[in-house]
């Protein structure tokens, strides 16, 4: 075969490769974002896609980020693959974070106590035993609201971020492009 190992992988190899993977963690995050900054939009377009799938995967809407994102940043005329690629940032490690986050924002904004003091709710048996009318109330609306409230900002900050970067990006780019001499290899649109 082609790409196979030299010597197989043992069966702890193949643990330590589930829990901690050989190449780290941070290495799917940074190919996320150089594929962000490589989409061919114009830096408006890039940042406002990153800036609603970010503000999409803060609401607690956990099946429709995609959906959302790309739908709303069609409308607003932005690039509906960075609103797609943003929306990792709900992932299993920022998940618990984001809820707990987004329901206590809401609970402060809306002035309710979920009654739970600070133990925990268990969602499963709200889930279990509550239909979604019963679970608007305690969970879902104040989830909503805080989601909201977080997501305004998170979303200012992704698109400053991101369009700062990619014009960063791009001039870095064409910099080294007229460096190497090759001026005639661009496109008579970024001569300017």
């Amino acid at each position: 075969m082609l790409f196979r190992r030299r010597k197989p992988a043992t069966w702890r190899d193949r643990v330590r490769d589930l829990f901690w993977p050989r190449k780290g963690l941070s290495r799917p995050f940074r190919y996320l974002g150089k594929r962000i900054l490589r989409l061919s939009a114009s830096p408006h377009s890039v940042a406002m896609g990153v800036a609603v799938g970010t503000f999409s995967a803060l609401t607690p809407f956990l099946g429709l980020h995609v959906v959302l994102a790309v739908a709303v940043s069609y409308l607003l005329s932005g690039n509906v693959i960075a609103a797609s690629l943003a929306t990792t940032f709900a992932n299993p490690l920022t998940l618990p974070f984001i809820w707990a986050g987004t329901f206590r924002t809401g609970e402060l904004v809306l002035g309710t106590a979920s009654g739970h003091g600070d133990s925990p709710i268990d969602l499963a048996h709200l889930l279990d035993h509550l239909t979604l009318v019963d679970l608007w109330a305690p969970v879902l609306k104040p989830m909503l609201v805080g989601s909201l409230v977080l997501g305004g900002p998170f979303a200012v900050a992704a698109y400053l971020f991101t369009r700062f970067g990619v014009g960063a990006f791009r001039r870095r780019r064409l910099q080294r492009v007229v460096d190497r001499g090759l001026e005639a290899r661009l496109p008579p649109a970024t001569w300017k």
